[in-house]
């Protein structure tokens, strides 16, 4: 297994929408297997593929309950709403409160290819949410109230020079 640099604001991949997964085999249980070890040593609860430079749809998991693996997920309800402090293994040390609904579900396939759904409310919820975003190629600060995200934008730019 391997632990693989974590992609961070600024890297184009992360804004871009990754391409669904259509081989299941060894090299896909490797993938994730890889993700899942990145994911312990970051330390998160949630970790898209996109955000270790890979363009495919799939993320992996753990809020504490076991390990989880998500291939072509699409969001199929959500209801409620739920504001906390939200961070991103690819935006380090920055938290900021956001708003998202409170309950997700999801379906996608497991690593054979099965399909599975998976839902969730709170943490469970949220993780969710914020991976399937990575997927789509949106970053949590797409959801910054406006001032926030210029203040982080100005932070980030003046690190930059």
């Amino acid at each position: 297994m391997a632990i693989y640099p974590i992609r961070t604001f600024g890297d184009p991949i992360l804004r871009t929408k990754a391409e669904p997964v259509s081989d299941f085999d060894r090299h896909l249980e490797r993938l994730v297997e890889d993700m899942l070890e990145t994911m312990y040593d970051a330390p998160g609860v949630g970790l898209a593929a996109p955000q270790i430079g890979i363009s495919k749809r799939v993320f992996v998991y753990d809020i504490g309950e076991g390990p989880g693996a998500v291939v072509n997920p699409e969001i199929l309800e959500t209801s409620g709403t739920f504001e906390f402090d939200e961070g991103c293994l690819s935006i380090p040390g920055h938290f900021w409160p956001i708003t998202r609904p409170e309950y997700a579900r999801v379906a996608g396939q497991d690593v054979d290819g099965q399909p599975i759904e998976l839902e969730g409310d709170e943490l469970m919820g949220r993780m969710l949410q914020h991976e399937v975003d990575h997927l789509a190629g949106t970053l949590l600060i797409k959801r910054l109230e406006r001032d926030l995200k210029t203040e982080f934008m100005r932070e980030w730019r003046q690190a930059q020079l």
